[in-house]
């Protein structure tokens, strides 16, 4: 031990020297993109993602870390952003998110950034990449504007095994198999499974093959994200279905797009947040996210869930069970491209034909992808109210539906802003930790020192939504600047360039 009073030995010196240095180079550095390596983001009301007040405060970032918060004073040569009457919120994390396609088009990701996305996770509905290694390796190779995160899609692994010989449970050995999968995808990277129980190919396993495979994701710390079996009349069985693959495979479950999407369940989400309530005290770890839209978008035969398509019986009752033709919007029909973009009761009156006749031949034609206009907004309300219920799009790059470019501005600008549905706060928790809380990303989703500088500046006066049915793709107002890993990627409306996502896995 040194003595009193005698000046430190000189090697101890050396490392706070290095120390100095390092930090001097980063603050007058550039990262690759040609942007400063610090930014210092002064006077914004900084709403740190956990629900609580906002508060005034200056922010640095230091290469793609958040390194000090506070009350304090930019350097001289720091760059500095004046964030006056504006929030500062940390990036939004899109839960479910569509993009695996549009993203090879766009990686700058123009509609997801400029709503404050910073983070998606793709292969949602059952639906993902195969292999998840080698789709993971190329965005790595070639970065998009924002994070990536993969589940493994249950319905991918299905075609994988039975082939064209889906449309009936599977056998044990074939369970086996796609348990086999189950576990290759975690270990190439996958943050979990992933079902679409409504859909062709998932809508004909059994509740046993979806426990069997969730278990092993369970194994590797995964969690089990589900597009539940029914979102109409039977949505309650559905639900029960969920609880009880989350709870026999002890695994956590997402309830992806929360919704009543038929007139027989209109008005009762209380019910549904009552179901799920018990069982997340009897311990099951059960959340769930909702899209700010009384609309849904998929493929024209999920109106038919006993699967008789061309039974004319059955096609009324399927448009009766969301109000009626009126309500479902063509959006893309290739073998008829002038329905897109209009309703089947056009279509059918324009035609001299009955919206069942129509529905029939388009589904022998090949079918269409439809916007569905069957929820009501007390239950959207309500589920919206519910603290383990996060803001999600299920839209992406290319979507054909107003969600792909402004589900977040909705919420900021609609339902807090005009509506009062929820606090600021309360939105931004939903958006930010909420999720990231499930995705167990321990170092993004608040803001304090130590984060990733994943951060989304916007003006709480002015954002929101502008895209319609008409034109979806079209950009929200008020989000100014947005920065993903440090990096600026969304500035005054438009896109910098710059290409700095992670990939993020387990």
């Amino acid at each position: 031990m040194d003595r009193p009073g005698r000046p430190p030995k000189p090697l101890l010196i050396l490392p706070a020297l290095f120390l100095l240095l390092v930090c001097c180079v980063a603050l007058r550095a550039q990262k690759p993109s040609g942007q400063p390596a610090a930014w210092v983001i002064v006077g914004a009301q900084v709403a740190d993602g956990t629900g609580g007040p906002l508060q005034r405060a200056n922010v640095r970032i230091v290469s793609d870390r958040i390194t000090h918060v506070g009350n304090f004073r930019p350097g001289k040569k720091e760059p500095v952003i004046a964030a006056g009457g504006l929030v500062l919120a940390p990036g939004f994390i899109d839960i479910h998110n569509h993009s695996t396609n549009g993203l090879e088009k766009d990686p700058l990701a123009e509609t997801q950034v400029s709503q404050g996305i910073t983070t998606v996770v793709l292969g949602a509905d059952g639906e993902s990449p195969w292999p998840i290694g080698e789709f993971l390796h190329k965005i790595r190779q070639a970065p998009a504007a924002l994070n990536i995160a993969v589940l493994v899609g249950h319905a991918t692994l299905r075609r994988r095994v039975m082939g064209n010989d889906y449309r009936r449970a599977a056998r044990l050995e074939e369970i086996a198999q796609m348990e086999k999968l189950v576990e290759q995808a975690m270990r190439e990277g996958a943050i979990g499974l992933s079902s679409g129980l409504e859909y062709e190919v998932g809508s004909y396993s059994t509740t046993e093959e979806l426990i069997a495979l969730a278990r092993v994701a369970a194994r590797f710390g995964g969690f089990y994200m589900t597009h539940i079996r029914d979102e109409a009349d039977r949505s309650f069985e559905a639900l029960r279905e969920a609880i009880a693959i989350g709870e026999q495979a002890r695994i956590s479950v997402q309830i992806s797009h929360i919704k009543l999407g038929t007139v027989g369940v209109w008005g009762k989400s209380a019910e549904a947040v009552r179901l799920i309530e018990e069982a997340r005290r009897r311990g099951v770890d059960i959340t769930a996210d909702c899209y700010p839209y009384d609309a849904w978008h998929s493929t024209i035969t999920v109106l038919v869930p006993n699967k008789r398509y061309e039974d004319p019986a059955s096609a009324e009752r399927a448009l009766a069970d969301v109000g009626g033709a009126a309500n479902i919007t063509i959006t893309e029909c290739a073998a008829h491209k002038d329905y897109e973009f209009r309703t089947l009761e056009e279509i059918a009156k324009s035609k001299g034909v009955s919206p069942v006749e129509l529905f029939i031949q388009i589904v022998k034609d090949g079918g269409a992808s439809v916007i569905g206009k069957s929820m009501i907004d007390s239950d959207i309300r309500t589920f919206y109210r519910q603290q383990w219920v996060m803001v999600a799009s299920d839209g992406g790059v290319g979507m054909r539906h107003p969600r792909a470019a402004g589900t977040f501005p909705k919420v900021l600008g609609r339902y807090v802003r005009v509506e009062h549905w929820l606090s600021l706060p309360e939105a931004i928790r939903k958006m930010t930790s909420l999720p990231a809380a499930r995705l167990r990303l321990a170092d993004r989703g608040s803001i304090r020192s130590g984060m990733k500088a994943d951060l989304v500046l916007f003006n709480p006066t002015t954002v929101i939504d502008r895209s319609t049915f008409s034109d979806p793709q079209k950009p929200s107002e008020g989000i100014e600047k947005v920065f993903v890993n440090g990096e600026l990627v969304w500035d005054a409306g438009k896109a910098i360039g710059a290409r700095p996502g992670s990939v993020l896995s387990r």
